[in-house]
């Protein structure tokens, strides 16, 4: 019988993938050898496995069958991406996710051929790569929440464990309060030791190895909930400068208002321009936000963000070598 914990990640992956709802039966046919022979100890493994990626904010769903059965699917609308638009940069944040959860099981690679996206974004910090196959997405954006990250994380969780994590060049010491799946990332939210505070880690920016703590150690806030705790807009997901000021021409500004609110107005100018404060934590998803205003937006500050959009905008702009 496999480990339970990567038990929980097959199951993860199989119901992300199944394009109809799955029978208990048909899961532990599917994931063969990794549920108990007996058929109440393979019921209970298989209700305690659902309860707890439920418990993680996963939407597991749970459908009536022809004779009465209940058979069960993930609603990947919910799970991976609130808008399935499907842009480059979107297609590429589900690559990212499907990736993320098949830790070395072999359903990504099958999950991320059907999409039947050829050519799709590799962004890194530039945004100016290009991976050739979905099948090069998956070895070059899963390892870094491979098979020894989310299982630590996901039965730190279950035991209320202390994780102790490199994060941007530093240790961190997290009570992990729930894991997160937005936007193709998964992201730790819990109480960091240090700042006495709930801060959100990226689990894919975790360096070198997780060591975990005495079980028992920490209790979750009553009614705290991970996913409300995780802020929504892509723009502040990051480690950047909080937030830039951005000067928008009088005809793009109402758009601007729609999407920022009243609040984020830092300037209304004679002309008719307005300087808004737009949150730029996550520099890909700010500039690519910027770029759809072309000549009708500019970066007056801070002067990191200014000079790292102007050296993107030139490298795009100077021909290929």
């Amino acid at each position: 019988m496999a480990d339970p914990l990567e038990r929980l990640t097959n199951l993860l992956a199989l119901l992300l993938e199944t394009r109809e709802p799955l029978t208990q039966d048909r899961i532990s046919h599917e994931l063969a050898g990794q549920y108990p022979a007996d058929a109440v100890a393979r019921r209970g493994a298989f209700e305690r496995d659902k309860a707890l990626l439920r418990a993680e904010g996963v939407p597991i769903e749970s459908v009536t069958t022809a004779d009465g059965g209940t058979a069960y699917r993930i609603d990947r609308s919910r799970f991976e991406l609130a808008d399935l638009g499907l842009t480059p940069a979107e297609t590429r944040a589900l690559q990212v996710a499907v990736a993320t959860v098949h830790l070395g099981t072999g359903w990504g690679e099958d999950a991320l051929l059907k999409l039947d996206a050829q050519s799709v974004p590799d962004v890194s910090d530039s945004g100016l790569t290009a991976a050739p196959s979905p099948a090069m997405a998956v070895g070059a954006m899963a390892a870094p929440a491979s098979a020894d990250v989310l299982p630590v994380l996901f039965d730190a969780n279950s035991q209320r464990a202390p994780v102790t994590f490199a994060y941007r060049g530093a240790s961190r010491t997290v009570d992990p309060y729930g894991l997160v799946s937005r936007n193709g990332f998964w992201y730790l939210v819990g109480r960091d030791h240090d700042r006495n505070d709930v801060r959100t880690f990226r689990v894919d920016r975790m360096t070198g190895d997780i060591s975990t703590g005495n079980a028992g150690s920490y209790t979750t806030p009553p009614g705290f909930d991970p996913s409300a705790a995780l802020v929504k807009d892509a723009r502040a997901l990051g480690d950047g400068p909080s937030e830039a000021l951005v000067l928008i021409d009088a005809g793009h500004a109402s758009r601007v208002l729609v999407d920022l609110g009243e609040s984020a107005v830092r300037d209304r100018r004679e002309d008719g321009d307005v300087v808004f404060a737009v949150p730029c934590a996550n520099l890909w998803a700010f500039r690519s936000w910027l770029l759809g205003f072309l000549e009708h937006a500019e970066v007056l500050a801070p002067p990191t963000v200014r000079a790292d959009v102007v050296d993107w905008l030139t490298a795009i702009a100077e021909p290929a070598s």
